[in-house]
């Protein structure tokens, strides 16, 4: 049966509209893969010896931080990990029974890159403990706790994807514990360190994480299996029905027309309203690089984008599929795509500019740090805004908007793929930000960032005649595409 289940995921694989932007994107993970892999491996061998040089006790050190290590990869999991996916109705109907697609569906996660990647450190690690003359019954038993752990990460990654009150209290939790970490007011390691140097020590404490993995797995299964119905998510929640006509938008023709239905679908729908959160986190993704002296310059005006185009790249690396459980009518209304592509496009630039109001707490750390943001904020509205949405032309990967929740629904509105995407519109500016700063001085760098924005907005109408030709010549194939709901 198991076999089968194989079979037909790569024949889904295989069969897919989109099968060679999916065959590329898979070889570029796979590098990406190879290079994490080979920094795991490496980081795993040496840090034992550069603990030492610090005069810090390795084991120990690794035990005091190995909390943080796993909320890290915890909270990782939950921007990147896609939760596992089958189309499930076609084989309800079918003599499968319900456990076994729960179970595959389940261990397809085990083989996950997001589990074995951390095996590449810590059995490196292990080796040069035991080498070094660590105690090797402690050694295998610790590695034990760990992957239990590793796996107690990947089905709260499941559960914590499809259950939205626990998401809620799990990332308030994590906030609770830096803050306290941060203002001295309480330290969690006191507490956690000696749990892991425990489980070095004692025989039987690593028997804790492996029993907390049986439980949540059997959460997880009876999660699933319960909710794993023909109709599962088509009841309704009844509610006071409201409308909302927005007319103030008609004044705008075809383009409120279509601003209209996008505000709609964001305020509507679960994965959309997730577009608006992962924006707001982006807001604070510059508190990672500025004031931070030991980070290159260079990566000001990497935050930068980041910060005032959350919304850009978490929303715009989906246009058109938000439109694809509607997309072949409205290829039939004689919809001019000029009009469709510039609504998308103010869209962006009102939630950028929106962004950078936002970030203006910035101003904490200087004015220059402040006009980074802005300078990104010009270069996302004049090129980064051209870019998303020429990538959208070939985007052939359908949403399903009625699909928010139940057994094995994809609720994620980040992935892996629209960041590989997202690359080239971080690689141009942060390379003209580079040569500014090596040929002149900060303020030539962001002139060139924020020149190339301006030139973008100029020449705006022949990009979009660009891209609108580009869309036309992907119609059917984009339509075919979007037929697939697998």
């Amino acid at each position: 049966m198991i076999k089968k289940f194989i079979y037909l995921e790569w024949k889904a694989f295989s069969r897919s509209a989109s099968f060679g932007k999916n065959l590329v994107m898979k070889i570029l993970i796979g590098f990406l893969m190879i290079y994490f892999s080979l920094i795991f491996i490496g980081a795993g061998a040496g840090v034992f010896y550069l603990l030492k040089k610090m005069n810090l006790e390795p084991l120990q050190t690794i035990n005091k931080f190995l909390i943080y290590y796993l909320l890290f990869d915890l909270v990782i999991r939950l921007l990147l990990q896609s939760i596992p996916v089958l189309n499930i109705k076609p084989l309800l109907v079918l003599p499968f029974k319900k456990p076994t697609i729960v179970h595959f569906s389940l261990g397809k996660t085990a083989l996950s890159f997001f589990n074995w990647i951390h095996a590449l450190f810590f059995v490196p690690f292990s080796f040069v403990l035991v080498l070094e003359g660590y105690n090797i019954a402690g050694i295998i038993l610790w590695n034990l706790a760990i992957i239990a752990l590793v796996y107690i990460n990947n089905f709260l990654n499941i559960i914590l994807s499809n259950i939205d009150k626990l998401f809620v209290l799990f990332i308030g939790l994590i906030l609770v514990l830096a803050g306290a970490q941060y203002y001295k007011l309480f330290d969690v390691t006191t507490f956690t360190t000696p749990f892991f140097q425990g489980v070095y020590q004692t025989k039987f404490v690593f028997l804790i994480p492996v029993l907390v993995l049986i439980i949540l797995y059997l959460f997880t299964f009876k999660f699933f299996k319960n909710n794993l119905f023909l109709d599962a998510g088509l009841s309704k929640k009844e509610d006071i029905a409201t409308t909302e006509n927005l007319s103030w938008l008609n004044q705008f023709g075809t383009l409120g027309t279509f601003l209209k239905n996008d505000i709609k679908l964001i305020k509507r729908n679960k994965r959309s309203k997730t577009t608006i959160v992962m924006s707001v986190i982006f807001l604070f993704y510059g508190l990672i690089f500025f004031g931070n002296t030991h980070q290159p310059e260079v990566m000001h005006i990497f935050a930068g984008i980041f910060v005032s185009g959350g919304f850009l790249f978490v929303f715009g690396q989906f246009v058109p599929s938000w439109d694809s459980s509607y997309y072949q009518l409205m290829m039939t209304q004689n919809i001019p795509y000029r009009g469709y592509i510039t609504s998308k496009w103010w869209l962006i630039v009102i939630a950028t500019f929106v962004s950078t109001i936002l970030a203006s707490f910035y101003l904490f750390y200087g004015w220059e740090i402040y006009l980074t943001i802005v300078v990104g904020a010009i270069y996302n509205i004049g090129v980064n805004s051209h870019l998303v949405l020429l990538g959208g032309a070939f985007t052939k990967t359908p949403i399903d908007l009625s699909n928010a929740g139940g057994a094995f629904g994809d609720k994620k509105a980040f992935n892996i793929n629209g960041m590989l995407l997202s690359l080239p519109k971080i690689f141009l500016p942060s390379l003209l930000y580079w040569l500014g700063l090596h040929f002149a001085d900060k303020s030539v760098a962001l002139a060139l960032v924020a020149g190339a924005g301006v030139l973008g907005f100029i020449f705006k109408d022949k990009v979009f005649t660009i891209i609108e030709k580009r869309y036309k010549t992907e119609k059917y194939s984009t339509i075919s595409a979007y037929k697939q709901k697998s």
